[in-house]
């Protein structure tokens, strides 16, 4: 037979684990929902992703592989360019690879790397207005 006591101190263990039940019961609820308000991004389409032109944009601090997706043009023709290895050079700067390759001649990976992307670059097409016909 259960006593009076231990029938209090079950009731009492059965409303501290429905409390703790609900208290991380309703945490879950507001987390899901909360990320379930934040949408993923759009797929990311190459084709449809602006292409930049200008290579006068270009600046030391930014990485062979910013610029090869920026410019759309190849990592490995950028790196063929520079006549280095693209192993342990894909995230340094134009800069660190000027001191590591140039360094006597300071900005030349740069101008080799504007000009490889001139030689490079995919022509975009060009639009024609057409004259209006009388």
């Amino acid at each position: 037979m259960i006593t009076s006591r231990q029938r209090t101190l079950i009731t009492i263990l059965i409303v501290i684990g429905s409390v703790i039940v609900g208290f991380f019961g309703w945490r879950a609820f507001r987390a899901f929902n909360q990320v379930r308000e934040h949408r993923p991004p759009p797929p990311f389409a190459p084709e449809a992703a602006p292409v930049e032109t200008d290579v006068e944009l270009i600046r030391d601090w930014m990485t062979i592989s910013y610029i090869s997706k920026t410019y759309h043009v190849p990592s490995k023709t950028l790196f063929d360019a520079l006549s280095i290895p693209s192993r342990d050079n894909e995230e340094k700067s134009l800069a660190q690879l000027n001191e590591k390759y140039s360094p006597q001649t300071p900005g030349i990976i740069l101008e080799v790397v504007k000009a490889a992307i001139l030689a490079n670059q995919t022509p975009l097409p060009s639009v024609t207005a057409s004259s209006p016909q009388p």
